[in-house]
């Protein structure tokens, strides 16, 4: 699959926002090791799209797609945690 440029990717472009969303709810949070985890891998959900996107071979983009589908389940697993220890809440 070629990909002309990774920032006309609509799933590139929604981690992108998940990452700022994460960012900003967040801000406030004293739980600094939780933080700065959430934060990471929500940063890594878009930039391993990038970075698959940029290799220019089918069988790395979706190698790199999967990475950021486990950094997603990561970050989905950190979120239900956050909320059961009233670090965030379901807005």
């Amino acid at each position: 699959m070629e990909v002309s440029s990774f920032e006309k990717l609509k799933v590139w472009k929604r981690g992108c926002r998940q990452a700022l969303a994460i960012y900003s709810a967040l801000k406030d949070t004293k739980d600094f090791e939780l933080k700065n985890q959430m934060e990471r891998a929500s940063v890594s959900v878009p930039s391993n799209i990038a970075e698959g996107a940029e290799r220019k071979s089918t069988q790395e983009f979706i190698r790199f797609l999967n990475i950021s589908l486990g950094f997603n389940a990561e970050l989905r697993t950190q979120i239900y945690l956050a909320k059961e220890l009233g670090i965030i809440n379901d807005a």
